[in-house]
């Protein structure tokens, strides 16, 4: 059920990417993050609300944590997809798996003393990293020589969504609800957006177009729906295994690509898409034999 979980999340935001990339004609990357934080934030409060979920938390500081480093994360994807190809910015973020996968191991690596349960990581890591071969595949990911930056942005929107992804699991391991994290979350965005946009300022309301502003309401919506699903996931599922089908989403990218912007998928493509899916069914598989000894606390 937690991969059914994750699958659903990939949606979630596989979509929401097309609605930034659409949204990021008119707003900055701090008023998106601004905007989507807030729609999200009022969102979840009103379904928080509706379930009877208590919005006092006895692990303030966590959720600050999983707020500075999501919220980082966030902050520079939203500017790799305003300034690289979706594709790219897409990929870039996606290595977060990548990253998860080497917190977890690099951790076990250090503590474990038994040559045996350290060969024992290696399999899935394996798997996590063909996933990521899938993902060039699908998207054929090129960097231009002026979009450097923007490029090493995007990478590291990897590696923060990577601790994030960590810590949500941490704070899934000490009892507390999906929805009461996913709202944390959303009202510390809505504060780093602020203060970003105190920095750089607004965009004035007269010179957005309405195509445009239409777009912030799902962005928000979607978000906080696939920030749920994510959450879940991570909270009550086998990190490494949720992390390779995170990758899922890369398929949804590229139906949306075929659907919406008339792109040719070549064979290449498809082969990426069957591998990324080979290799989630084979991280179930392995779920059993890889057994992570660093506990998602101490990330």
């Amino acid at each position: 059920m937690q991969a059914l979980w994750m699958v659903l999340g990939a949606f979630f935001f596989a979509t929401m990417g097309v609605a930034v990339k659409y949204a990021s004609t008119s707003f900055n990357t701090f008023e998106l993050v601004f905007y989507r934080s807030i729609i999200s934030m009022v969102f979840l409060g009103l379904v928080l609300r509706r379930q009877g979920v208590k919005l006092p938390t006895p692990v303030p500081g966590m959720h600050v944590w999983r707020s500075l480093v999501g919220g980082f994360s966030m902050i520079a994807w939203f500017y790799a997809i305003a300034h690289l190809p979706l594709a790219t910015a897409m990929t870039l973020n996606y290595m977060s798996s990548i990253w998860v996968a080497a917190f977890i191991i690099g951790g076990a690596l250090l503590t474990t003393v038994s040559v045996a349960q350290a060969q024992r990581q290696g399999p899935m890591l394996f798997i996590v990293l063909l996933g990521f071969g899938g993902v060039i595949l699908v998207l054929r990911p090129t960097i231009d020589h002026d979009q450097l930056l923007a490029g090493l942005i995007g990478l590291l929107s990897g590696i923060g969504g990577a601790l994030a992804y960590m810590q949500v699991t941490a704070l899934g391991k000490v009892g507390e609800p999906e929805g009461r994290t996913v709202f944390y979350f959303a009202v510390g965005t809505v504060i780093m957006g602020l203060i970003g946009c105190a920095i750089v300022g607004f965009t004035p309301w007269s010179q957005v177009s309405w195509q445009a502003a239409a777009w912030l309401v799902p962005i928000g919506i979607l978000a906080s729906l696939g920030q749920w699903c994510m959450t879940r996931a991570y909270s009550r599922g086998h990190t490494l295994t949720v992390a390779s089908l995170q990758y899922s989403g890369i398929v949804f990218a590229s139906i949306y690509s075929l659907m919406l912007f008339g792109d040719e998928l070549p064979l290449s493509g498809w082969m990426g898409i069957a591998l990324i899916l080979a290799t989630g069914v084979a991280a179930i598989l392995l779920r059993e034999r890889t057994v992570p000894n660093t506990p998602a606390e101490e990330h």
